[in-house]
């Protein structure tokens, strides 16, 4: 009696577990704990800085970075540095000695203010940029000219994203509150001067994220736009006609079928005021530990391989916060899936999140804490797991080295590039030899960066 007892209290657990989303059997993956402690990074080898074009500054902040697609499937890792003010840097990261001259890179003006998100297409034959002149540009690095201008933000834009199963088709999110769709199949005249005219959205959900009432009746905010900003965008792998965005007001995601209809579809350009959310976040995660008031989400990226289910959310909070797909319920009140570190700090909304392609590896950077900036490494191959091991996985390890808010980080195959705020952007490589030897050698840190292990 005893053992059918058992068996049907174990069929029972299998079930509920099938059944919440994003929690599923699979097979356990061991920690790789030890391997991200054995990031390092050479001061001669791996460090370049983002020159200021003005005289009155050496070094320009670099606001966001984007590895080339084919970089994270083991190609030249080339890596865009986008700035504060505008241009754009290409520069190939491989691997070199110390003596070795520095790679030729390219340097690319393409905007006249500071550029927030650059991303490429998925053919890496383009890369867009979102910045604070309101609009987004697509251009051939190649050639070195601008393509497209996109224009339909009435604020910074904030976003940008590629449509994996469209190579035409891609989102941005602004501060206005908006979310705008394009199609660069939508025809555009040149101008005179070899610049081509400004391309309108082919769809524009106004208000994605609600209203502020703080903006609303006080002087000169009262001239901005009420509406709370989009700060991070992406396409879901499993639906061809979703798209997910995070807001800068709380942890709640939205989920939009951009198949939906709207009032005004006969318009060539659909102004989607009225659209709603096929999904949202059933509660706020952001207000789960020690604190009522929401905090915003700074960066959202989506799960892959054994992290295939969930996404995960960077939070104002200074937590990495755990989603469940597609019903984007947070899941970061169960042990195993909420990600920090004593050091983290991401009250700024300039900080970023990266999955490494293996999707095992979670990368996230930090405001300054002690007169460094650092980034954070997490292993969160267990998230989707029906029973992560415990919470003694989500322990992150610290990569300071920097002396600025580290903002954008993002992955190539085996190594991780981190920006910050001193002008200066580092590559980190995994070498266990050169980790050993830096704890062995007392002179070590006029050479090298590595891995603090800080529980």
């Amino acid at each position: 009696m005893w053992s059918r007892r058992r068996r049907t209290v174990c069929r029972t657990l299998s079930a509920l577990a099938m059944s919440r989303p994003g929690s599923f059997p699979r097979q356990v993956q061991l920690p790789t704990r030890s391997v991200l402690r054995s990031f390092v990074s050479s001061h001669k080898a791996d460090v370049f800085v983002c020159h200021s074009d003005r005289t009155s500054a050496f070094m320009t902040p670099p606001y966001a970075c984007a590895y080339t697609n084919a970089a994270k499937r083991g190609g030249v890792p080339y890596l865009a540095v986008a700035t504060e003010q505008g241009t754009v840097y290409i520069r190939n990261t491989s691997k070199r000695d110390a003596w070795d001259a520095e790679p030729q890179r390219i340097d690319l003006d393409v905007h006249d203010n500071g550029i927030f998100d650059i991303q490429w297409s998925m053919s890496d034959a383009l890369f867009a940029t979102s910045a604070g002149d309101h609009s987004t540009r697509i251009t051939d690095p190649i050639t070195a000219k601008t393509l497209h201008i996109l224009r339909g933000h009435t604020s910074t834009v904030k976003s940008v994203v590629w449509d994996p199963a469209h190579e035409n088709l891609l989102s941005t999110g602004g501060r206005d509150g908006g979310i705008c769709v394009w199609d660069l199949r939508v025809e555009a005249m040149e101008q005179d001067d070899g610049v081509p005219h400004a391309i309108s959205p082919v769809l524009t959900i106004k208000g994605a994220h609600g209203e502020d009432p703080q903006s609303k009746g006080r002087g000169r905010k009262a001239k901005t736009s009420g509406s709370r900003t989009v700060t991070s965008l992406l396409y879901p792998n499993t639906d061809p006609y979703g798209l997910i965005s995070g807001g800068s007001f709380d942890g709640i995601l939205r989920y939009w079928d951009l198949r939906q209809p709207t009032s005004s579809g006969k318009t060539k350009t659909a102004k989607a005021q009225g659209m709603r959310p096929t999904q949202m976040s059933a509660f706020d995660p952001t207000t789960l530990h020690g604190t009522r008031r929401s905090h915003g989400i700074t960066s959202l990226v989506c799960g892959s391989g054994p992290t295939a289910g969930v996404l995960f959310g960077l939070g104002t909070d200074s937590r990495i916060h755990t989603y469940a797909m597609p019903s984007l319920l947070p899941l970061s009140d169960t042990p195993g899936r909420a990600f920090t570190h004593p050091q983290m700090l991401t009250n700024s909304f300039y900080v970023r999140l990266a999955l490494a392609p293996n999707g095992r590896w979670l990368a996230s950077g930090s405001t300054m804490t002690g007169g460094f900036g650092s980034a954070f490494l997490y292993d969160v191959s267990q998230t989707a797991l029906a029973a992560p091991t415990g919470i003694a996985e989500t322990a992150g390890v610290q990569l300071a080295a920097q002396r600025g808010e580290v903002g954008a980080v993002d992955w190539a195959e085996g190594m991780l590039a981190t920006c910050s705020d001193d002008g200066s952007v580092r590559i980190w490589r995994t070498d266990d030899e050169m980790r050993r030897r830096c704890d062995e050698e007392d002179d070590a840190h006029w050479n090298w960066a590595w891995a603090v292990d800080q529980r």
